[in-house]
Formats: C-alpha cells, sequence, structure tokens
C-alpha cells in the first residue's frame, strides 16, 4: 500500500475542489435557482444511489428547512425496472450522480422531464447521459477522483445541493457561510479523531446517529466504515435509535454520534448520554458533550454547512482507520469506482 492514499490525497483536496465550485459554478447556478424560482415547486424529487442518495438526503432536509418544500426520494427502478411513470407535473427533480452514467439514475430524470418535472443534474461529468436528459447541469467541478471511495464529489454534490436552495431562497446569510467554506474545510481536512480510529482498530460493529440534516452525514459515514474498512456500520437518526437498535448495545460498543450547532443538538446529546450510561464507548461532535468523549469540530457560520464539515473531519479519521485495520482504502474489495444498475 502506498503511504499516500489516493483518498488521503482527494480529502485534502476537498477545499480546493470547493473553491474551484464556487468560482467555475456561479454562471450555471444562478440560472438554475432562477429556473427554480420561476417554477416555484409544491414539492420535488430526488434520484441517487449510493453516496449521492445521502447528498440528496441532506437536500431533502436543507430544502425543508429553507424553503418550506418537501423533497420524496424516488426509486429509480420505478422507472427503469417496472416501466412506470409519475405525476410530476409543476414540480422540481434533483438527479445526484458523480459518473451521470448509471441507466436507472438516467431514465428516472428523463422519464421525470417527460412527465413535467423541472429537471436538475449534478454531476461531475458534464457530457454524460444524465446532464444529456436534464434541463439543468451543475457541473461539480471536483475534478479527477481515483479512489474508490468518493470523498471530493460527495462534498461537492452537498455544497451544490444547498448553494441551489441558498440562490432560489436569496439567503445572504447561508450564501456567506458557503463562499467562507473553502477555508473552514481546510481546517476540517487537518482535525485530529484520533481518539476514534484507536477504538476502531479492533471493533466489529458501529452505530452512526445523527439527526435533520446531520442524518445524512450519518447515512455517508455508515457507508465509508462499510466501504473502506470493512466495518460494520449502521445509521440511525437519534430519534429512532432507542425504538429497538439500543438493545444490542452493550460495554465498549462504539458510536459516533454527528451533530451540528443547531436546534437538534440538545435532542441528540441526551441520546448519546442514554446510550453511554449503558457501556458503550460513544464519541460526538459536540463540546457540550459530558459523558462521551468530545470530538472536536471546525464549525463554520451556519448551522446548516456545520455537516459539510463534518464529513470531511469524517473522511480523514477514516482513511486512517482503514490503514490501521490493514486495508486500502482505495480498492475496497467487491468494489468499483463506477456502479451501474439497471
Amino acid at each position: 500500500m502506498s503511504s499516500t492514499t489516493h483518498m488521503r490525497r482527494e480529502v485534502l483536496e476537498i477545499p480546493s475542489a470547493v473553491d474551484a465550485l464556487l468560482t467555475g459554478g456561479q454562471s450555471a447556478m444562478t440560472a438554475a435557482a432562477a429556473a427554480l424560482a420561476e417554477r416555484d415547486p409544491a414539492f420535488m424529487i430526488s434520484v441517487a444511489r449510493g453516496s449521492s442518495d445521502h447528498a440528496a438526503t441532506y437536500f431533502k432536509y436543507a430544502s425543508e428547512l429553507i424553503a418550506g418544500v418537501p423533497v420524496a426520494s424516488v426509486g429509480p427502478s420505478v422507472a427503469s425496472i417496472y416501466g412506470r411513470r409519475l405525476k410530476l407535473a409543476g414540480s422540481a427533480c434533483i438527479a445526484v450522480s458523480q459518473s451521470g452514467k448509471s441507466p436507472d439514475i438516467v431514465s428516472m430524470a428523463d422519464m421525470a422531464g417527460q412527465e413535467g418535472a423541472l429537471t436538475f443534474a449534478l454531476t461531475n461529468h458534464t457530457e454524460s447521459d444524465l446532464a444529456r436528459v436534464s434541463e439543468h447541469t451543475l457541473d461539480l467541478h471536483a475534478g479527477e477522483e481515483l479512489s474508490v471511495a468518493a470523498t471530493k464529489t460527495f462534498v461537492t454534490s452537498i455544497v451544490s445541493a444547498v448553494w441551489l436552495l441558498a440562490e432560489w431562497q436569496k439567503d445572504a446569510a447561508l450564501l456567506a457561510a458557503i463562499h467562507a467554506l473553502p477555508e473552514v474545510l481546510a481546517k476540517a481536512a487537518q482535525t485530529d479523531w484520533g481518539a476514534l480510529g484507536e477504538k476502531l482498530a479492533s471493533a466489529q460493529s458501529i452505530y452512526c446517529l445523527g439527526r435533520g440534516p446531520s442524518f445524512a452525514i450519518s447515512n455517508e459515514a455508515a457507508l465509508k466504515f462499510k466501504e473502506t474498512c470493512q466495518l460494520h456500520a449502521e445509521s440511525y437518526s437519534s430519534a429512532e435509535v432507542l425504538h429497538g437498535p439500543v438493545s444490542i448495545v452493550g460495554a465498549g460498543f462504539p458510536v459516533i454520534a454527528l451533530t451540528a450547532a443547531d436546534q437538534a443538538e440538545d435532542s441528540l446529546l441526551g441520546v448519546t448520554e442514554q446510550i453511554a450510561a449503558k457501556g458503550a464507548s460513544v464519541f460526538v461532535t459536540s463540546d457540550r458533550a459530558t459523558t462521551a468523549t468530545r470530538l472536536p469540530t471546525a464549525r463554520t457560520a451556519h448551522p446548516l454547512t456545520d455537516p459539510i464539515s463534518l464529513i470531511v473531519s469524517f473522511y480523514a479519521m477514516v482513511e486512517q482507520a482503514a490503514r490501521a485495520r490493514g486495508i486500502n482504502p482505495d480498492e475496497p474489495r467487491h468494489l468499483k469506482k463506477v456502479t451501474e444498475t439497471v
């Protein structure tokens, strides 16, 4: 294994990739936001899989919190496998795919446009089939990503998603926080989560918790644990974990709780304290934790952009954890960079 993995290099490139996005993506974003404002949809749908679907989950929460517009995740197989058509007149469709190649994502986005939805493609490949069938293409500007584990493209996807919403809603505070992200993310990439990494050296399972927009980040964290560390990980909303899953928590069971400095922080901390009291080894991204171990954070200027900083710090840690477990995070077994499903 190389002393420096592709994944490590790409995590460190995230701040410059976000800067490239904010610099090079303004004109396309302005046009997309204007189209969304003109449509003024009563609802939106998202189409994505894997890490891209976690970006879509983040978009869902952000839309509902910023614009008051609900977002539903639609299964791509509805169009590609089952051949069904949906009533989407007056809506908007957000399709997220770093490659823009998966036939089922392309099929659903194409059908959505035919059925009256205003369609947007968030992709790192503007010449892709997904871009071709979409009315508006938002280039992620992430550059080449060699590691199988997506990092730059996930972060630029969620930045694009929240930027689209902020431009649409003309939210000055959120726009300022978005444009300040490159500097904060550079700090986040260097934040030391080594205490958690050490705990994972011999772990077999872990719970990842979040709530609201941070739940999307929890989902991404659980996927990356599986993908890079061959570690069984499950993601739960902190509102759900006590409804059954907590039963398997025992002494030393690792839990990571990802929270932004938002209205959900108190609720999530309350749950982590209960789980820690059961003997779990709980790590939480809040300086207000009492019994759980505090993970340092690089806070942003807005609660909706805090989760973006958290996932960058997580990526830096999980790459190191994979290597400590003797696994090359660039070459996870059974996986390849682009997965195309029908």
